[in-house]
C-alpha cells in the first residue's frame, strides 16, 4: 500500500510571514527612536559644552579678579604700615617739642638769673659810652648831613654807636626769628604769607635801624649792605663788590629798597656772614650787625630740628674764628625769647674787636 503523502498547511506559512514582518518593523521602529535618541543626545551634548566653556570663562575672570584683589589687599597693608609709621614719628613729634618747651620754660627761668648779672655789666659799659660820647656825637653830627631821618617822636639818639669807617658793612639777620621775640609767634608767623612777614612788627623796627644807620653814617664813608640767614647775598645783586658813597643817594636809596622787599625766613649762619664780609676786596673797616641771638647754623645747613643753647655758642665762636681782622664789630641786639647768652657773647665780641654793642629801646628810631 503506497505511503500517503502529507498534506502541506497555508496557514503556517502566512503566521510565519508575519511574526517576520512584525519583527522586522519592530527592529525598524527600535532603529528609528535610536536615530532620534543620538539626534538629542548630541544636542545635550553640545549645550553642555557650551555651559561649561561659559563657566570656565566666568571662573577665568574671577581669577584674574581675585589677583586684582589680593594687590589692592597687599598695597592696603603697605599703606596701613606707613600710616602707622608717620602716626609714630608725629607722636615722637609731640613728645618732643613737649620736652623742648619744658626746657625753654626752666632756660627762661635761668634767664632771668643772667639778666640781673648783665645788669652790672651794662652799668660798666656805661661807662665806657661817657667816655666816648663826644667821639660819637661829632659822628653823628656828621652823618646826619647825609641822608635825613626823623625816628618817632624824634629819637636820634643811640649811645654808644661806633658809626665811623671809610667801608662800613651793614649785616642784616633775615632769618625766621626776626619776625617777633617769642618762639611760638615765630613758629605762628612763619607760617604767614609774604606780604604779613614783611608788615611784622620786629621786622619793620630792623628796617627803620637800618634806615638810620645809614643815614647817620660819615659823609666821607661808603656803604655795602649784605643779609643773612643759612645763606649771605648782598642786598642788591648788581651792586655786589662795590662799595657805594653815602652820598649816593640813588645806590643807597637802592639798598633799603631791596631790603625792604627780603621776607625772613630760614636759620641763621652766622658763619656765612661773617665768612662773606672775609671774601670783601678791599674789606670793610667797620661791621655794623643787626641780629636777635646766637647763630642756630654753621658753615653748612644742619638737618636737625633742633639745637641747644650750647651748640649755638659753639657756632658763635666757630663764626668769630673767620672774622676779618683788625675789624671793630657793632652789634644791635633785637632780643628774642630763650637766648640768655646772646647779651654776653656779642658784648665780648664787641670788647675784643673794639667795637660796640646795644640793644635799643622797643620804640626806637
Amino acid at each position: 500500500m503506497p505511503p500517503r503523502r502529507r498534506s502541506s498547511s497555508q496557514f503556517n506559512l502566512a503566521f510565519l510571514d508575519v511574526m517576520c514582518c512584525g519583527f522586522g518593523a519592530v527592529v525598524l521602529l527600535v532603529m528609528l527612536l535610536n536615530g532620534d535618541m543620538l539626534a538629542t543626545r548630541k544636542e545635550i551634548v553640545t549645550d553642555l559644552r557650551s555651559e561649561v566653556l561659559r563657566i570656565e570663562r566666568e571662573v577665568k575672570v574671577g581669577k584674574e579678579y581675585l589677583v586684582s584683589l589680593q594687590n589692592s589687599m597687599v598695597q592696603t597693608e603697605e599703606e596701613i604700615v606707613r600710616t602707622e609709621g608717620l602716626s609714630r614719628q608725629v607722636i615722637s613729634n609731640v613728645e618732643q617739642t613737649k620736652l623742648e618747651l619744658a626746657t625753654m620754660s626752666g632756660k627762661s627761668q635761668a634767664s632771668k638769673k643772667h639778666i640781673n648779672a648783665l645788669q652790672s655789666d651794662l652799668l660798666n659799659l656805661d661807662a665806657e659810652s661817657r667816655r666816648i660820647g663826644a667821639e660819637q656825637q661829632t659822628e653823628l653830627a656828621r652823618g646826619a648831613q647825609v641822608r635825613a631821618f626823623i625816628g618817632q617822636g624824634d629819637r636820634q639818639y643811640l649811645t654808644g654807636l661806633r658809626l665811623g669807617g671809610k667801608r662800613v658793612l651793614l649785616l642784616v639777620d633775615a632769618s625766621a626769628s626776626m619776625l617777633d621775640e617769642t618762639i611760638v609767634n615765630i613758629i605762628v608767623r612763619r607760617n604767614l604769607d609774604d606780604r604779613s612777614k614783611k608788615s611784622t612788627p620786629k621786622w619793620k623796627r630792623t628796617l627803620r635801624t637800618a634806615e638810620w644807620l645809614t643815614a647817620n653814617l660819615p659823609a666821607d664813608s661808603s656803604l655795602q649792605l649784605y643779609t643773612f640767614n643759612t645763606d649771605t647775598s648782598p642786598a642788591v645783586a648788581g651792586l655786589k663788590n662795590k662799595w657805594i658813597a653815602t652820598s649816593d643817594n640813588k645806590n643807597i636809596n637802592r639798598l633799603l629798597a631791596a631790603l625792604k622787599q627780603t621776607i625772613p625766613q630760614g636759620g641763621t649762619s652766622l658763619y656765612n656772614a661773617f665768612a662773606a664780609a672775609a671774601r670783601m676786596k678791599p674789606r670793610p673797616d667797620n661791621i655794623l650787625l643787626l641780629t636777635d641771638g646766637l647763630p642756630t647754623q654753621g658753615e653748612k645747613k644742619s638737618s636737625k630740628n633742633t639745637i641747644s643753647g650750647d651748640e649755638r655758642l659753639k657756632l658763635f665762636h666757630q663764626a668769630t674764628g673767620v672774622l676779618p681782622r683788625a675789624v671793630p664789630i657793632n652789634t644791635i641786639l633785637f632780643p628774642m625769647e630763650g637766648d640768655p647768652m646772646a647779651a654776653v657773647s656779642f658784648w665780648k665780641l664787641a670788647i675784643e674787636t673794639g667795637g660796640s654793642f646795644l640793644t635799643p629801646t622797643r620804640d626806637w628810631p
